[in-house]
């Protein structure tokens, strides 16, 4: 996969307004803010000090087509993000970068678990997060690019403190939380451990999305959607194990499946509910590449599903260890899929619709600043 230095992004692309529903806080850190987050705080087990060196470091640790070992390379960060100034910090910038980015509106994902080894409180890494995207906000505005930040509270599938985060997402709705996940390896770890919490946030008419899709397959999904209830899908690239092209199975010629005809795919049952119920699925191009939930990115099922009209959306996943950004991710569909400025505008107002925020916000993001962003393109 090309380094972010080898995708010449368009002036048209840069300056599109983008919506980013799929973005984890702790894969996006600068390199720089590692190293000097790493010093001040004692952190001592970098591969590497060197801030160029340490990002092209993450890029390449997290080539390796396994999940598993893509996660692996969060040790460092989280590492790193384990006091409120660390935290705030982080959050801020953060919020910056994707403004640069022409982010008009992002939902940025964390697990509050991860960050209590120097003794902060879940509620405290709460706050510190949403103190820092405020900030940002702010210090973006400021500098010409408005962007709104809400946050996703993510709970680890392996671990069993679901309840409790799910708890936090429903104390912090009107504050900046807008949302509930769970993420970490899929297999051996089914979203159903976690129906407690899907049950409860249900009843608190609360909002979650559910990693889902990404290394398992359609059984991760249909838990996702049928037991536990998932407003979106957490990547759901496999959802193509559920279409036929012709007479063969997807999958059996990637590059071949990647330009089918719409009228020669068959949608199986799964497939054609998360359709009909526009059920949104966040994707991530290069990071599905990395992981080896898609082969490439001319042959990723973005193209085919966004061809059959399901709700796909466009995301980064983690800016740091793909060496991404939503601009980039942009430029990769138009090099490699084909894609121009109707999808890309079809995809952000994909993803705006799907936000989880209120509908009268969603819909004046939609038509004060994504339609008339994308017609001064024209």
């Amino acid at each position: 996969m090309p380094t972010a230095d080898h995708v010449v992004i368009s002036e048209l692309v840069a300056r599109a307004p983008k919506v980013l529903l799929h973005d984890h806080l702790d894969g996006g850190l600068r390199p720089a803010t590692i190293v000097e987050l790493a010093a001040e705080n004692g952190y001592d087990a970098l591969p590497i000090t060197d801030s160029e060196e340490l990002g092209a470091w993450f890029r390449a640790a997290a080539d390796s087509g396994s999940l598993v070992r893509y996660l692996e390379t969060f040790a460092h960060t989280v590492g790193v993000m384990q006091t409120r100034a660390a935290l705030t910090r982080v959050a801020r910038e953060c919020a910056l970068d994707l403004a640069a980015d022409g982010v008009v509106y992002a939902e940025v994902r964390f697990a509050p678990e991860q960050h209590l080894v120097a003794g902060l409180s879940l509620t405290e890494v709460v706050e510190a997060v949403l103190e820092g995207f405020r900030e940002g906000e702010h210090a973006a505005a400021a500098r010409g690019h408005r962007i709104k930040v809400g946050t996703l509270v993510t709970a680890m599938r392996h671990a069993a403190n679901s309840r409790e985060i799910a708890r936090l997402a429903v104390q912090y709705r009107d504050l900046g939380v807008c949302g509930f996940d769970i993420a970490g390896a899929e297999a051996g770890f089914p979203p159903t451990r976690h129906l407690d919490a899907f049950e409860y946030l249900r009843r608190e008419n609360a909002h979650f999305t559910i990693h889902a899709g990404e290394a398992f397959g359609l059984p991760s999904i249909w838990e996702a959607i049928q037991w536990c209830g998932a407003d979106r899908l957490g990547h759901g690239v496999r959802i193509v194990d559920d279409l036929r092209i012709g007479s063969r199975p997807y999958g059996a010629d990637p590059e071949a499946d990647a330009v089918a005809r719409v009228e020669d795919v068959t949608l199986g049952l799964l497939a054609a509910y998360v359709r009909d119920m526009r059920i949104p699925l966040e994707m991530a191009p290069s990071s599905n590449v990395q992981t080896g939930a898609a082969p490439s990115i001319a042959a990723h099922p973005i193209g085919l599903l966004a061809r059959l009209r399901f709700r796909v959306t466009v995301n980064t996943d983690n800016r740091l260890m793909s060496g991404t950004s939503m601009s980039r991710e942009m430029q990769l569909l138009v090099n490699d899929v084909g894609w121009g400025l109707d999808d890309l505008r079809w995809v952000s107002v994909n993803a705006m619709k799907s936000a989880f925020l209120p509908f009268d916000q969603r819909l004046a993001l939609i038509e004060a600043v994504i339609k008339p962003g994308y017609a001064e393109l024209v």
